[in-house]
């Protein structure tokens, strides 16, 4: 069994049933909850959300919300101002150029003001079922340590290097299980070395078990 196989087979076991865990109910409010989700957790964005969405679920009614209304509601979410901003240029952009409809490839949603390219591929994955890896914080981080990508790589030479080893079908189930083990087990903080069945291929417990006199420091911070 190769690396990637034991890697994929054990996240099988341990969340057979990942998917997205924003709540959405079309297109444009999974963008909008995307936006939202960044340096914030999906169980707040969802929180907020659920007051949002009954108002505005269409870049029509959100610019009709406007941005004032809009920064008090997702206040909770943090980086309000900057996320209102870029929800409302959002929304005016898909109607000016896309006739109010959430376009489903990758250069037409980075295209959009404040889309950038992991926002565009969690939409691709999760409102329109194509195969992409979206890299935040969690993916690049257990990406890294698995040794999936270089240390020192960018998201984007993360995402190529997870699209040229995971198969086309399993790639959007993937990048939720990377997310889900990233918070669950291979946290940045006390990972829960010990307890993961990866750790023999880790190259961040191999590290931190060759240099023992600094291995409890560097496991319970991080890397």
């Amino acid at each position: 069994m190769t690396k990637i196989d034991k890697i994929m087979s054990y996240l099988n076991e341990l969340f057979p049933e990942a998917e997205c865990a924003l709540n959405f109910n079309n297109s444009y409010e999974l963008l909008v909850a995307v936006i939202l989700s960044a340096q914030c957790t999906d169980k707040r964005v969802n929180i907020v959300t659920k007051d949002l969405f009954p108002l505005a679920n269409s870049p029509e009614k959100m610019l009709a919300l406007g941005q004032e209304r809009l920064k008090e509601i997702i206040h909770p979410c943090g980086f309000f101002n900057t996320k209102s901003k870029a929800i409302i240029e959002t929304s005016q952009d898909l109607i000016d150029r896309f006739d109010g409809k959430v376009p489903s490839t990758l250069d037409e949603l980075t295209s959009l003001k404040g889309v950038g390219r992991k926002t565009a591929n969690v939409v691709i994955a999760n409102a329109f079922n194509g195969q992409t890896i979206a890299v935040d914080t969690h993916v690049h981080r257990v990406s890294k340590r698995l040794g999936l990508t270089s240390e020192n790589s960018t998201p984007l030479k993360c995402e190529m290097n997870l699209l040229s080893v995971i198969p086309e079908d399993k790639r959007s189930k993937f990048h939720h299980q990377l997310i889900l083990f990233g918070r669950n087990v291979c946290k940045a903080i006390n990972p829960k070395c010990d307890e993961c069945q990866l750790k023999n291929i880790c190259k961040f417990y191999k590290y931190a078990n060759t240099n023992k006199k600094s291995s409890k420091n560097i496991i319970k911070k991080g890397k």
